[in-house]
């Protein structure tokens, strides 16, 4: 009788073991289901999928306020393809045409050129200027000395300023040793970033596979100026470099219409243009505490367009 009674509480002894550590992990996943006093990390596996969902060309890219109303009201007899008017500070969209349209962007492709190389490079580094550089195709600052170490704040100049393709390609082999590899960092960026127009084929922007909208730029603009090299350089309408060649100085004239106007408060940013892209700009202007961005893609006057967008904007209350 006695052995009976022993052996069956060792037959129950592991039971009621599992039956406490059922009952404990019940108490616990209740416990966790009540519990929001703090919030919890995501799992692994929700990270991952979060950061590799592909950004929409459907929706407007983080930061960029495009959907409720815009208050500002501007028409043109002869519009742009493309553009839109935004505070720079909130990213609040204030007038839209046509913000998510995919279209060739010409130079405003040095946007990124110039967000990734102030990100990558020294303002106290050199590069070198490479036989890529110098077989470049349109603009450029035509004067680079071949094989020679340069500045890489002057060649930040060369592309933003007089928009050379030359000191695009210089600065794009500088930091990942050709275009191609470069465009591969600038790509992988605009995916990050969130723009779902913008896909790059170029550091200069020479070719029309360089594409994105409206929305996007206004995106890069908001980046772009938030990085003192960029925003320095983009504010001059002339600039006056040392530059290692034979007069010791570059002299570098800016292709943005309303700094050449002296349009009150201008600020930035760049200008693009190629037959297919047409004539593109993003401007950016500060007056008395606001700091207001225009795009305008493919339009018949980027200048006066401009203008007549800002104009209104800084009436606004």
């Amino acid at each position: 009788m006695r052995r009976s009674r022993v052996r069956r509480r060792r037959l129950l002894l592991p039971v009621a073991g599992v039956i406490v550590l059922a009952a404990v992990a019940v108490l616990l996943l209740a416990g966790g289901a009540s519990d929001t006093s703090a919030p919890r990390a995501a799992p692994p596996a929700l990270k991952h999928r979060a950061s590799t969902i592909k950004p929409s060309r459907d929706a407007p890219p983080p930061g960029i306020q495009l959907f409720g109303n815009k208050p500002l009201h501007v028409r043109f007899k002869h519009p742009p393809r493309a553009g839109v008017v935004f505070d720079l500070r909130t990213g609040q969209v204030l007038w839209a045409r046509n913000p998510l349209k995919r279209l060739p962007i010409a130079s405003l492709t040095k946007i990124m050129t110039a967000i990734l190389v102030v990100e990558s490079a020294r303002p106290t580094d050199r590069a070198r200027i490479t036989r890529e550089a110098l077989a470049y195709q349109g603009s450029g600052v035509g004067v680079l000395p071949k094989h020679r170490l340069v500045p890489v704040e002057g060649l930040l100049a060369g592309m933003l300023l007089p928009s050379g393709n030359d000191a695009a390609l210089a600065l794009a082999d500088h930091v990942a040793g050709s275009d191609r590899r470069f465009v591969r960092l600038m790509n992988r960026r605009a995916r990050a970033m969130g723009l779902g127009c913008t896909h790059y084929a170029s550091a200069d922007g020479i070719e029309d596979s360089n594409r994105s909208c409206a929305a996007d730029l206004a995106a890069l603009a908001r980046v772009a100026m938030s990085k003192p090299r960029i925003a320095r350089i983009v504010a001059h309408e002339q600039l006056h470099i040392r530059f290692p060649i034979k007069s010791g100085h570059l002299w570098l004239n800016s292709t943005n219409p309303l700094l050449r106007l002296n349009y009150p408060g201008t600020i930035g940013l760049k200008t693009g243009s190629t037959e297919k892209a047409g004539h593109c700009l993003v401007a950016v202007v500060r007056r008395g505490g606001r700091t207001y961005g225009a795009v305008l893609l493919h339009s018949p006057d980027t200048g006066s367009q401009a203008e007549k967008l800002l104009d209104r904007a800084f009436r606004l209350r």
